[in-house]
């Protein structure tokens, strides 16, 4: 589906108006041959839009009445040119413009797979009990999920978004709501965590399968998560259980390391659209570098290991990056790209994201644990990390674009 819209200046509202409606199959010439057609009565264009689904086109337009004595020839004329393109149309007399759009506007994103009926109207009808309009319906995308985009008017985003969340956790679906307006595409710095969500893997459970010790490292993991040990003091344990590695194990971890679906294809159609990318992490610098090489990133940060004469020592050198450090990093990397803190994005998967993913101006959480799920803007529980470009209302076509092009 696709649409556009055009609006004059504002026309009082007793002046009489017309609403052509032109529908039936989509051939080339229809909007030209229907605007030269109504050229020949000296009427002003008030308002236009236009929708293509399956080949099948609807064009509606709003414009003033022509001069006194002529509407019933222009009627007559617009129905013969009509049946002479093998298209039905309407015409319908009124005052005025369109009603205007209530205050509160916002971008309200589904992700579905598939996307059910059942869903799209619960989603409706929650935009309704909350007071909001719909005010247009437009496919971002039909594949690896159906990505719908509401505009939604009469509302305010936060209620809004409380409302719709709700209901997507019931109906098996991803909904993302986002005050409308310019900033959305100026959203220019995305800031992802590493593990689990750019790339598949725990990067100390890589380092520790070498030294022998999985389950020891994940008897901390699981004291971390129980809340007994914080994440600094989780980190010094897992990694003192790497002591006297050697340093070549650095390479063969950078040689498992998987990327997460989609990863690739965000990276290179955030860059194609002018966004900055980067990269924080719990993890460490050995692995977080030679992302930030190969991806192109514009910025990486994570604790590093400290390595004395060819082997691992046990020890991580430098600011230990936590929950607070992500955050403090987020704050860091829009200082040095020159972008406002609330044009970011910031992705994370784990507790340890969140003040990163409130401090953003858009924080997702990409598969993540409830807990991080309700307290993020928008929620992705996709495996597919691509499908975040649709909360920033980037179209499937804008990323088949950006897979052309050698970005590297």
């Amino acid at each position: 589906m696709s649409a556009s819209q055009t609006s004059s200046s504002d026309l009082p509202a007793d002046v009489p108006t017309l609403l052509v409606k032109i529908f039936g199959k989509d051939r080339p010439g229809i909007t030209a041959g229907l605007f030269d057609t109504l050229a020949a009565y000296s009427v002003d264009v008030v308002d236009i839009e236009q929708v293509v689904t399956r080949g099948r086109m609807v064009l509606c337009a709003l414009v003033t009445e022509p001069p006194p004595g002529l509407e019933g020839d222009l009627r007559a004329t617009v129905h013969s040119w009509a049946e002479s393109m093998k298209m039905q149309a309407e015409i319908i007399s009124g005052l005025g413009d369109n009603r205007p759009r209530g205050l509160g506007r916002s971008l309200v994103t589904v992700l579905g797979h598939p996307l059910t009926a059942e869903a799209t109207a619960a989603i409706a009808a929650r935009i309704t009990k909350t007071g909001g309009n719909i005010d247009r319906i437009f496919r971002l995308a039909k594949y690896p999920v159906t990505a719908v985009e509401f505009a939604v008017s009469g509302v305010e985003t936060e209620p809004l978004r409380t409302a719709l969340v709700t209901d997507a956790a019931r109906l098996g679906i991803d909904v993302a709501v986002v005050a409308a307006g310019l900033y959305r595409r100026a959203q220019r710095l995305v800031v992802m965590d590493v593990d689990s969500t750019l790339i598949q893997d725990e990067v100390i459970e890589l380092f520790a399968g070498h030294a022998g010790c999985e389950d020891k490292v994940a008897e901390v993991t699981a004291a971390a998560m129980r809340g007994e040990l914080d994440f600094e003091q989780s980190l010094h344990a897992r990694v003192a259980l790497l002591e006297g590695l050697d340093a070549s194990v650095v390479d063969k971890v950078r040689s498992e390391v998987r990327l997460t679906p989609g990863a690739r294809t965000l990276i290179r159609t955030l860059k194609r659209l002018g966004y900055q990318v980067g990269v924080v992490s719990g993890g460490f610098t050995q692995v977080t570098d030679d992302l930030k090489e190969r991806l192109g990133l514009d910025f990486a940060h994570a604790n590093t290991l400290e390595i004395v004469d060819g082997k691992l020592t046990g020890k991580v050198t430098g600011e230990i990056v936590d929950r607070a450090g992500k955050a403090r990093l987020l704050r860091r990397f829009a200082a040095e790209a020159g972008v406002p803190l609330s044009q970011t994005v910031a992705i994370g998967d784990g507790a340890n994201d969140l003040d990163m993913l409130n401090a953003a101006g858009l924080g997702v959480a990409f598969n993540a644990k409830p807990v991080v799920r309700e307290a993020a803007h928008a929620a992705v529980n996709f495996p597919f990390l691509d499908t975040v470009l649709y909360l920033l209302g980037v179209t499937r076509e804008e990323v088949e674009a950006a897979d052309t092009l050698d970005i590297d």
